[in-house]
């Protein structure tokens, strides 16, 4: 795998590129970076250029102050394949927060995303009561209270961020001790716990912003949205989520798979993924 940086101003991207043919750009989520893709990108190197930026403030990207709305990050996104990269067309995955900014990219440029994935993950401002699950998901507001959390959990990011990892997947060890270690060697780098909680405290704007997209127009590309079939995987709710906000959508829902599905259920999911990027690779 062959690790670049791209200098976009006022955000610096780490990105990992493997393979050649048509891209599929696969967008992270939290508290993961690209290397939550480890086990998809060689199969799908096979047949496609794979793209894997660290996202805006986390993994090895810079952590800018602010811009953690979805729509700017998506931008950062759009600026590093089409200013840099010079790709106009592309498949597009998100996982986690990269859904809702993988959303961005797609409504900013339709014409540009040839399909999009959305993988365990609703997209805030589609139409439902509540991103956070009523409450059940209690990190989210947590996470948006000022300050606090970064005072709790810096020197204790092995506590904090293990819970998640040991608790979301279908199983305590879905995630080996050696890949945390990694997740925690980006999460324990100066700025990287406010920049990771910067995406939940935009979520009141994020959700505007995609209220004010879904009400002129839905998405017009094949969508594939797929949820974790145990413990806090979202299940049908990423199918639901989808088709408020786009008109082409199928999925479903794999099973002994919790939040963690590039990592607990990489075989099922390029079952998933690969006939349909492949399907639909002549637009």
């Amino acid at each position: 795998m062959n690790h670049h940086h791209a200098d976009l101003g006022d955000v610096r991207l780490h990105y990992v590129t493997l393979g050649e043919g048509f891209p599929v750009v696969l967008l992270h989520g939290w508290p993961q970076t690209w290397y939550e893709w480890r086990h998809i990108m060689p199969r799908l190197a096979e047949r496609y250029r794979v793209i894997a930026p660290d996202l805006r403030g986390l993994g090895d990207s810079s952590r800018p102050a602010d811009g953690y709305d979805k729509k700017t990050v998506g931008n950062d996104i759009w600026r590093l394949l089409h200013d840099v990269l010079k790709i106009d067309v592309f498949h597009l995955v998100g996982h986690d927060w990269g859904g809702p900014t993988a959303y961005a990219v797609a409504a900013a440029h339709p014409d540009s995303v040839r399909t999009l994935t959305i993988l365990d993950v609703t997209i805030p401002g589609d139409g439902s009561a509540n991103i956070s699950d009523g409450g059940r998901r209690w990190h989210h507001g947590f996470h948006q209270t000022l300050d606090m959390p970064e005072a709790l959990v810096a020197g204790r990011e092995d506590i904090y961020l293990g819970w998640f990892y040991r608790n979301y997947g279908h199983r305590p060890d879905a995630i080996p001790e050696a890949d945390i270690a990694e997740y925690l060697r980006c999460y324990r780098q100066p700025g990287a716990l406010r920049a990771g909680f910067s995406y939940y405290r935009n979520i009141a704007r994020d959700v505007a912003d995609n209220e004010a997209i879904v009400a002129r127009f839905k998405l017009p590309m094949p969508v594939l949205a797929l949820g974790g079939g145990d413990a806090w995987g979202r299940r049908m709710a990423v199918v639901e989520s989808l088709r408020r906000m786009a008109t082409n959508v199928r999925g479903g829902v794999i099973d002994h798979c919790g939040h963690w599905m590039p990592e607990e259920q990489p075989d099922v999911l390029l079952a998933h993924l690969l006939p349909f990027l492949n399907e639909n690779d002549q637009g």
